[in-house]
């Protein structure tokens, strides 16, 4: 599933450079997770690199965009066609 950044965000701007995918933008007034780039980084890195950095843990499982490993992995596919 993509990721979701709740409001307990601080905007402190370390999660934005490390998603591969560039998933995370600044919103209005916090830190925004695109689901439609957002693959949990897999085909990336082994665990979501945001969360590995987040100092206040506010990234979370979106409970609307529930996708399977085999689902992000096709969706990492798309991207990487896109990009390549």
């Amino acid at each position: 599933m993509a990721l979701l950044i709740t409001d307990e965000c601080i905007n402190c701007d370390v999660c934005e450079p490390e998603c591969p995918n560039e998933a995370i933008r600044p919103g209005e007034e916090i830190y925004e997770i695109d689901p439609d780039r957002c693959t949990e980084c897999v085909g990336h890195h082994d665990e979501p690199q945001c969360v590995a950095v987040c100092p206040v843990d506010c990234i979370i499982p979106d409970p609307d965009r529930r996708e399977s490993p085999e689902e992000l992995q096709a969706k990492y596919e798309r991207l990487m066609g896109e990009t390549g």
